[in-house]
């Protein structure tokens, strides 16, 4: 049955006025001069460093467009905006209603007002409005149910993973996930973000790992040996995680071939399909 979950720890900002296409356009990492109205897009505004600063979906509507953003930094990323807003004719503002998702074993079929979640098709499909659009056979679901979904497929979410100011942008998997647009032009944090995905190689990604029992705490270290008597070495830090699997950021030099453990427990390397392809291991082994 699909499950249906109200993301109580997203928010809504209003973007009108007749630049607020190329506003938005010189700010973050995703195109939206090409996004037609009713469609959904997701994309950060980066520190001018290339770290990460806000995630955002970007709802397209005629006149302008509704961010789905994270609770917690609605009133930083407005503020944020309006320091960039100089003299383009953009007005920024809260804006109230809810963001649903749906998700499930029979989430794949299309409902009216409701749009693919960009990032991944197998994250179900995502809402805004005053209330989750109507459908039939809808199981209710709790955003702790949705965050074990999310984390299932190794899709980060920035404030409940601690990214925000931590991490850039590719080592969190967003050139993967349909985050960044590297053909659109500039946008603030462009240079180090392209550089990195040039260089092809990464020392370190967000990768999901599985191990038996509860999650551990975030920023829980993992460890790495070559055997299981030999000496350890760090390799990454836990970010969010949920029974048996957790999402960590991993030095990918330390995390193939080798023993791993968080507090004393076994764990192991688990990235799911659609990362595997970007992971390089080291000559000889597998991931």
């Amino acid at each position: 049955m699909t499950k249906l979950a109200i993301l109580a720890d997203r928010r809504l900002i209003q973007i009108t006025g007749p630049d607020w296409r190329s506003f938005l356009q010189g700010l973050i990492t995703q195109n939206v001069e090409t996004l037609d109205d009713g469609a959904v897009a997701y994309g950060a505004l980066l520190t001018p460093q290339g770290r990460l600063l806000f995630d955002m979906f970007i709802w397209a509507e005629t006149g302008g467009a509704v961010l789905d953003v994270a609770a917690e930094g609605r009133e930083a990323l407005i503020a944020r905006l309006s320091m960039y807003r100089l003299r383009s004719k953009v007005a920024i503002t809260a804006k109230e209603g809810g963001v649903f998702a749906r998700f499930g074993d029979d989430a794949a079929n299309p409902l009216a007002g409701w749009r693919t979640d960009p990032r991944l098709a197998a994250l179900g499909w995502r809402a805004i409005g005053e209330a989750a659009p109507a459908g039939a056979n809808i199981e209710p679901a709790s955003l702790e149910a949705y965050h074990a979904h999310r984390i299932g497929l190794g899709v980060p979410d920035l404030v409940r993973d601690g990214l925000a100011d931590k991490a850039y942008a590719v080592e969190a998997d967003l050139d993967l996930l349909n985050g960044v647009d590297f053909a659109k032009g500039c946008f603030v944090g462009q240079e180090t973000t392209s550089r990195m995905k040039r260089r092809g190689q990464l020392k370190t990604r967000l990768c999901r790992l599985s191990f038996d029992g509860s999650a551990p705490p975030p920023g829980a270290e993992v460890l790495c040996a070559e055997a299981p008597d030999a000496a350890v070495l760090r390799a990454g830090e836990v970010l969010s995680g949920c029974d048996g699997q957790a999402l960590a950021l991993m030095r990918l030099d330390r995390a193939f071939g080798r023993h791993l453990s968080i507090e004393g427990r076994a764990a192991y390397l688990a990235p799911t399909d659609w990362l595997v392809p970007a992971l390089t291991p080291p000559p000889g082994e597998a991931i």
